[in-house]
């Protein structure tokens, strides 16, 4: 593995740990050069899903596109890259637990807002404000009373 810093191609294992219920493998390491250190993942090549769009479409699944979208909901808010990481590892596993060669990119946002809703509620209510392309300041309001009826509960 090269080092992200300064491109050493050697470096050792300092942490290796379970992620994603088993399925992947997260490895801190440590560049024999540089002494920085830096993350890896391994994960189990799966087969291939797809994500069918709203109009029809059919593409492959995008790890990246659901992990943008995330960060972008998450952004100036006290979440690590590390927990969205592990957030994503989770949407994968049920997505490949529930799915076996397609599945629907509306059913991938409503796991990711679910996801999110037990995570952060202001990343929540970004993300599903542009997955669930509210059409008025109304709908808006209505999914902002629903999440203040749970906080009072």
């Amino acid at each position: 593995m090269k080092c992200p810093y300064c491109g050493n191609p050697e470096d050792k294992v300092v942490d290796s740990r379970s992620s994603d219920e088993g399925s992947s493998i997260r490895r801190r390491r440590e560049c024999l050069k540089c002494q920085r250190r830096f993350t890896t993942y391994e994960r189990l090549e799966e087969l291939p899903l797809m994500v069918v769009k709203k109009d029809g479409r059919r593409e492959p699944y995008d790890r990246k596109k659901i992990l943008s979208g995330l960060v972008k909901a998450c952004e100036k808010r006290p979440i690590s890259m590390q927990r969205l990481e592990e957030l994503v590892d989770k949407i994968e596993y049920i997505l490949q637990k529930n799915y076996e060669k397609e599945v629907t990119s509306r059913e991938i946002g409503e796991t990711a807002v679910k996801m999110l809703q037990e995570l952060d509620e202001i990343a929540y209510v970004r993300f599903a404000s542009v997955y669930r392309q509210f059409k008025d300041v109304g709908q808006f309001m209505k999914e902002l009373k629903g999440l203040l009826g749970k906080a009072e509960k």
